[in-house]
Order: C-alpha cells, then sequence, then structure tokens
C-alpha cells in the first residue's frame, strides 16, 4: 500500500527545487525558446529542465510508477499508478519575464486522482491535496467562496493557443460574462487559476480544450476544498470550477451561449 502522506513529502523537496531553479531564471536575458505544433504554443529550455529535475525526482520516490508529462511523454510501465506533470503551466508569461507561472504535478490510481501539488515559486504558494483529506495552502485549509449570484463574483478564464482558428475559441463566453460579473481575469496558467478557486480567490473558472495535465491537480483542489467540477462536451478538457451554486450558474450561461450560436 502507498503511503500517499510520505510520497507527498518527498514530493516537495524535488518541487520546491525546481520552484527555485525557475525563480532565478525568471527574466533571464536569451532564454532559449522553440515554438510547438500551434506556432503560439512555445516551449523553453526551463521547461524542458523543470521536466527533467521532476521526472528525476519521481523515478527517485516511485521508480515503477507510469507518467504522462508535457513534454517528454508517456512513460508506461504497467502500473496502476500514473504520474501527471506539467513542469512550468504559463510558459507564455514565463517568457515574457511575467511572474504568473505555476508547477503542477499530480498522481492518479486507476485512473482517479489522490495526490496532487501546484507550486507558484514566486510567491512560494504550495498547494497541496491528498484524497479525502482536504486542500491546504502553506498548511492552511482552503475552501471555495460561498457566493452565490454571478453578478458579486470575480471569474477567471483562459484562451486555447490555437485561438485564431478554432471556433471554440471562448471568445464568446468572456464577452457573455464581461457586464454580468463584478470581474474577469485571464492569468493564463490554468493550474494555478484552479488552486486559486480552490482558496476562494476566484469565485469561479471556465476553460475550454485544456490538456490532462493542465488539470490534474488542480480538479483534485477544488474538489477537496467543497467545489464542484463540471465537464463540458467540447474538444479536449473543458471545464467549469466553482462552489455547487456558480459552477452551476456558469454552465448555464455558456449553454446559453451554444444555444444563441446555434439559432436556438
Amino acid at each position: 500500500m502507498l503511503d500517499l502522506e510520505q510520497v507527498m513529502e518527498k514530493l516537495l523537496v524535488y518541487i520546491r527545487e525546481t520552484g527555485r531553479m525557475q525563480k532565478e531564471r525568471l527574466g533571464e536575458a536569451g532564454l532559449r525558446m522553440q515554438r510547438k505544433h500551434s506556432g503560439a504554443e512555445l516551449v523553453t529550455e526551463v521547461d524542458e529542465l523543470s521536466e527533467k529535475l521532476l521526472l528525476q525526482g519521481i523515478n527517485t520516490i516511485c521508480p515503477d510508477h507510469d507518467i504522462l508529462s508535457e513534454e517528454y511523454g508517456a512513460i508506461n510501465r504497467q502500473s496502476e499508478y500514473l504520474w501527471i506533470i506539467d513542469p512550468l503551466d504559463g510558459t507564455n508569461n514565463y517568457y515574457q519575464g511575467i511572474p504568473i507561472f505555476a508547477i503542477s504535478v499530480a498522481l492518479q490510481q486507476r485512473g482517479e486522482t489522490v495526490l496532487g501539488v501546484v507550486y507558484q515559486p514566486v510567491l512560494e504558494e504550495m498547494f497541496t491535496v491528498l484524497k479525502g483529506k482536504g486542500a491546504w495552502l502553506n498548511g492552511k485549509k482552503l475552501r471555495v467562496s460561498q457566493k452565490t449570484e454571478l453578478s458579486e463574483c470575480v471569474l477567471a478564464t483562459g484562451f486555447p493557443y490555437d485561438k485564431g482558428t478554432h471556433r471554440e475559441n471562448n471568445a464568446d463566453y468572456f464577452s457573455y460574462f464581461v457586464p454580468r460579473v463584478r470581474g474577469l481575469r485571464r492569468l493564463g496558467a490554468a493550474a494555478y487559476d484552479l488552486a486559486c478557486v480552490a482558496a476562494g480567490r476566484f469565485d469561479g473558472f471556465w476553460e475550454l480544450n485544456l490538456s490532462p495535465w493542465d488539470v490534474a491537480a488542480g480538479t483534485l483542489l477544488v474538489q477537496e476544498a467543497g467545489g464542484r467540477i463540471i465537464y463540458l462536451e467540447k474538444r479536449g478538457v473543458s471545464l467549469i470550477a466553482g462552489n455547487e451554486v456558480i459552477s452551476g450558474l456558469i454552465r448555464e450561461a455558456i449553454a446559453r451561449v451554444d444555444a444563441a450560436r446555434n439559432g436556438g
């Protein structure tokens, strides 16, 4: 039986080490970068080094586990456990020198997330979660916002890398919410957005066309903080996060926009 608390303790050492490196190199002149398949999606040498450090750590802690990582891909060892890693969520921000980015690491057992970490190195915010044991930020237990009116809410969202070519680029949903909520934020790091929902900083969140490594840790944080995740039937991983009421209201709003778009 895997001792998740012990695994978490060891994992945090490697995550902090990776975060220190990211923080030290933030704003570095001449940072090597290349474009990925979408043309707008970037990967930097810091993404690659971060992934290497985290893979080394996980292979030391749990050498027989499967791994899915954003840059490296899949390592299949026929295990019931799967690590899902985003070594640097918010690469565009990082490359621009904007200090909003995060490390996201999750562990699944037979498809169910049982452990998650989202770390914001600049602020040294360590969000941790174990299935059934709550969500925490630097030792403080988290709870989602308790608001029930959209007009009082500050929501967060994001846009896909292929927003210039894909019909479901979130622009119509964004436009719908602008006059109907107190505020909208686009931080550029979905894992950190979800962590902020768990902390009650954001009252709700929605985004389309994400990948598993963007959300694996953050969704468990939200759920263990008393929130709700609603998955949408769209391309990629598309979801809503918030408390029971607000997540439902966001879903209803998205359905209204869809109906109007389709002539309903």
